[in-house]
């Protein structure tokens, strides 16, 4: 069947390969880099549960690991751009694969949008404008988007020594400030982990089904992606077969070590009197580290700060301009001619990087007019991960179950099956944690946004894939990918698909 695909077209649908190991780990890690996962989720988690939020890093941690096996099998199994939807397409068919990499879509680019706007917070406070106003923040964030999307215009160089950069920047920012903070401003010490909500007044429920704890481990949930981004990249990396599970597993296991640490850190150098540091209720984070480094300190670490968003900003729109273009190559979304085409320069997805940043101008004016959207945008995103997790895990449990799984150059042998079942039930117990309407936000709306969130994607996907559903079935392009089955994958076929 892939003979019958003409080498113009072949050439026409062919990245350049111009990722090494070490590139893929870096864009991996900035996906959700250490500092964005520790600004996006410490406060909320330490004013939910105390300092005893820190032990659910753990539990995430342990179960976000299975799932970064699994998806290290998936990878080393089908290194093909698109990653998600490439993993379910395979597994379980066109159509569940179809919704998989719809509601991955739509997950990055929200994501996209939201780590711009956190960026932004941090560029006003760098620039002198303080309590921004929402019409500034969302033009600033709008200025990162442009220049976000001119960089990955540019080419991979530039991003991948912005991706390189950032891990500098966290280096500096996260590990060096943690060992700065406990060896010169340890205020703690380890006893204030076991507070157990005390502090809080809560420690009865702390462990029960809607207590701080669970809720803080919805919060640490976010902390835990971006590790499967390596593989949305895969048609661009050299040796992809060895060199992605490699990043999947690192990247994991680094920014665990580093937001853990970071976040144990902080905790230990926060006063007693925390709760009376300026801004400590709206930014824990910033007013601990101006109470112990100083204002003069505190402003250039927020630059090495925004260093890390920008970085995860750029991770993100990458990987959800690739999604959108392997989808478009399978003539699975509208205008999938558009879509599908590649610069003849650098050989990038033109069309799907400006589709992301129409959306993130959308939706950048909407968080300005509509009260209330960025927090519902964080909502989504943190369950839209989950909620796209499972399609791949699911279906990959299936096929372990039925024995029709055949593995690739990464296999962890006989553990794949208790390893496919615990990663399929976590991922769902997560999913059930983050999604659950909680009276949270004292706003209806909020605490159903996940639902509501999923629901309408559901409709308006289920829309888009009638429209698209017979090009699916007859593309030459998608054919062409699902050739790539067990006996018949080889470095040739891959070379066939993704070789420059």
């Amino acid at each position: 069947m892939t003979s019958s695909v003409s080498k113009s077209s072949q050439a026409s649908h062919t990245l350049r390969r111009e990722f090494s190991f070490g590139a893929a780990f870096a864009f991996a890690f900035a996906f959700i880099s250490p500092i964005v996962a520790l600004y996006g989720i410490f406060g909320l988690a330490i004013s939910t549960a105390g300092p005893s939020f820190w032990w659910g890093f753990l539990i995430v941690f342990a179960g976000q690991f299975l799932v970064a096996l699994v998806f290290a099998m998936l990878v080393s199994r089908w290194p093909l751009e698109g990653s998600i939807y490439q993993w379910a397409t395979h597994l379980l068919g066109a159509g569940f694969g179809w919704f998989a990499g719809w509601f991955y879509i739509w997950t990055l680019t929200i994501a996209m949008a939201t780590v711009a706007l956190g960026a932004a917070g941090f560029i006003a406070n760098i620039i002198g404008i303080h309590d921004a106003s929402g019409t500034q923040v969302a033009l600033i964030a709008f200025v990162v988007l442009v220049l976000g999307t001119l960089i990955n215009l540019t080419g991979r160089g530039i991003l991948k020594a912005f991706m390189m950069a950032s891990i500098v920047a966290e280096v500096i920012g996260s590990i060096g400030l943690g060992v700065w903070l406990l060896i010169a401003h340890r205020e703690q010490d380890l006893s204030v982990l076991f507070d157990g909500g005390a502090s809080l007044g809560v420690s009865e429920e702390y462990f029960s089904l809607g207590g701080p704890f669970l809720l803080a481990i919805v919060f640490i949930g976010f902390s835990f992606v971006g590790f499967e981004s390596a593989g949305s990249i895969a048609e661009e990396v050299h040796e992809p077969r060895r060199n992605l599970p490699k990043a999947v597993l690192f990247s994991i296991c680094f920014i665990a070590a580093v937001v853990m640490f970071s976040s144990l850190a902080i905790i230990l150098a926060t006063p007693d009197n925390a709760a009376e540091l300026p801004g400590f209720d709206v930014d824990p984070v910033f007013a601990v580290l101006t109470a112990q480094l100083g204002l003069e300190f505190a402003l250039p670490l927020q630059a090495l700060f925004t260093i890390g968003f920008i970085a995860s900003f750029l991770a993100l729109q990458t990987s959800a301009s690739r999604l959108i273009w392997a989808k478009a190559r399978d003539r699975a979304l509208p205008f999938s001619g558009a879509l599908s085409k590649l610069s003849r320069k650098q050989r990038q997805p033109v069309g799907p990087i400006l589709i992301t940043t129409v959306i993130g101008t959308a939706l950048f004016l909407l968080s300005n007019i509509a009260e209330n959207l960025y927090t519902m945008m964080v909502n989504f995103t943190s369950g839209g991960f989950y909620l796209s997790f499972l399609f791949p895990v699911l279906a990959f449990a299936i096929a372990v179950l039925r024995r029709r799984w055949r593995p690739g150059p990464f296999s962890i042998g006989a553990w794949t099956t208790p390893v496919a079942v615990i990663a399929l039930l976590w991922v769902v117990f997560e999913l059930i944690n983050i999604a659950w309407p909680r009276p949270l936000n004292g706003n209806p709306w909020l605490d159903w946004s996940v639902i509501v969130g999923a629901a309408a994607l559901t409709l308006v996907g289920a829309a888009t894939y009638a429209r698209v559903r017979k090009r699916i079935e007859n593309s030459e392009a998608s054919a062409m990918l699902l050739a790539l089955d067990d006996d018949h994958v080889s470095e040739n076929a891959e070379k066939a698909v993704g070789k420059s």
